[in-house]
């Protein structure tokens, strides 16, 4: 038998480690626990295609396949307003730059801009012959543009709902659209294998971005406006000259299509998300590859750069996002959704929180500010 002695040998050792643990906690030298969210946003009834935080971070809102839009509090979970009028499916939610209103686009056909606080419904953006894939405002928030299957972008007046410009060109459906910085400009992202860069105010076009041999699924502008980048779904992304429409650089190494494109704040660094279950940080100026953020076991549906960029999310139907250090290419934490593929996943204004839209009709709200670049 072992004597008591001896037991007390055996168990001191982990009872001293125990002890040790909680100082080596706080001298920071252990990896923070799986993440959990803090906050779980439920009542939609059908999955979410996006969720964002207000520009003051204290609300957030999510679009549903369920028809309707909803506004949370952001600090304790609660909803504020749910946004009803639409009839069919939601597909974007924003909020203007000044956070007071929120538009939302539809396949219904049409957007609406509503009061962020009341929910008021304050102008439908009705015209368009098919459904509507995406909204965004204007930098100033005076105008709105629509994305549609009709071929078409429309840029609307924000205060009365009125046409401004059409958009025409695009032989196959329009999937995303941008303002550029300064407002001035908007670049469309089509199936017919371009993207096009426009003046706003005018509709007139200003460059047609061809090369692409597959739809071309997203578009972004630089933060400087002087380049675009776009996403295809020839596995390629590429980056253009804004003005001119010349190709500077073309992205290649993801051996599916490119399902997402961003630049990075300073505009230094692009942030592509593939159907090969990667993530891909490059140059934005020579087009280099600097890393490959692979793990994922399927496709990489979105991303974003933390407001400072040294941080990446990424965001994917493996029922996971990822969070991703810039410099490094080094995954800093995974945060799992409870079994459900993740649409979207953003971080908050000042960087410490994160929100997730998932096919469960789910947004969490997660506290990421443990997981900083090394």
């Amino acid at each position: 038998m072992i004597s008591n002695w001896r037991r007390l040998a055996l168990v001191l050792p982990l009872l001293v480690l125990t002890a040790c643990l909680p100082f080596a906690l706080s001298a920071g030298t252990a990896v923070p626990a799986e993440p959990q969210p803090v906050l779980v946003l439920k009542g939609h009834t059908r999955d979410l295609a996006n969720a964002a935080f207000s520009p003051d971070g204290s609300k957030v809102v999510t679009a549903s396949s369920d028809g309707t839009a909803r506004v949370w509090n952001a600090a304790i979970g609660s909803v504020l307003v749910t946004l009803i009028g639409h009839e069919e499916a939601v597909r974007s939610a924003a909020f203007s730059p000044d956070g007071t209103r929120i538009v939302t686009s539809s396949r219904d056909g049409s957007a609406r801009i509503w009061d962020a606080a009341s929910g008021t419904e304050q102008a439908k953006l009705a015209g368009h012959a098919g459904m509507l894939e995406y909204a965004a405002w204007s930098p100033d928030g005076k105008f709105v543009v629509t994305a549609s299957r009709d071929k078409r972008a429309t840029v609307w007046d924000a205060a009365t709902g009125k046409v401004v410009a059409e958009l025409e060109g695009h032989k196959s459906p329009v999937m995303r659209v941008a303002f550029s910085p300064d407002g001035s400009r908007i670049v469309t992202a089509s199936t017919d294998k371009t993207a096009r860069v426009w003046d706003a105010m005018t509709g007139a076009a200003v460059a047609t971005l061809e090369g692409h041999q597959r739809m071309v699924l997203g578009a972004a502008f630089s933060p400087d406006g002087t380049k675009v980048a776009t996403a295809g779904s020839d596995e390629t992304a590429a980056i253009w000259d804004a003005k001119t429409g010349a190709r500077l650089a073309t992205l290649t190494g993801h051996e599916r299509g490119v399902l997402y494109i961003v630049f990075s704040p300073d505009g230094n660094a692009i942030l592509t998300t593939s159907s090969d279950r990667t993530g891909r940080i490059w140059d934005a100026k020579t087009g280099a590859l600097l890393h490959t953020l692979p793990g994922h076991g399927r496709p990489v549906m979105s991303g974003a750069f933390s407001p400072d960029g040294k941080r990446v999310v990424t965001a994917s139907h493996d029922k996971n996002a990822r969070i991703w250090d810039v410099a490094t290419g080094a995954l800093l934490a995974t945060l799992p959704t409870d079994g459900s593929e993740v649409q979207t996943a953003v971080f908050s204004p000042d960087g410490k929180r994160l929100v997730t839209a998932t096919f469960d009709g789910v947004a969490r709200i997660w506290d990421v500010s443990a997981y900083q670049s090394r």
